[in-house]
């Protein structure tokens, strides 16, 4: 098995937002090409921002490879998003503001 974490650090004032949008855009075609979600949780950092991340599973790193591939790929997905982005300023403006930080990370288990 292969493990994800995506991790998003955002104002706290956009982090619902965020969330909508993870479950109305990103979990759907996310499922929709493989991939499965562990879990996905917050956490209010009382400074006005809030941590948000997500466990994702993959049967190993090559089918990680393909799902993501498929994903970039669907232009239906990517017009969603670049729409999302417009929404609330254009991506760059959003990453500025609100998306404070984001990391994609692979999780190496302890346990044989």
């Amino acid at each position: 098995m292969f493990y994800r974490r995506k991790y998003y650090l955002v104002t706290s004032e956009f982090a619902e937002r965020l969330n909508a949008h993870f479950k109305e855009t990103n979990l759907p075609n996310q499922l929709k090409h493989g991939s499965r979600l562990t879990g996905r949780w917050m956490k209010d950092n009382k400074d006005n921002t809030t941590e948000i991340f997500a466990i994702w599973e993959y049967d190993s790193y090559d089918d990680y490879l393909r799902i993501e591939t498929a994903i970039r790929e669907d232009m239906e997905h990517v017009k969603r998003v670049q729409a999302w982005y417009d929404k609330f300023g254009g991506k760059e403006y959003v990453l500025k503001n609100y998306i404070l930080e984001t990391k994609n990370e692979w999780l190496q288990s302890t346990l044989d």
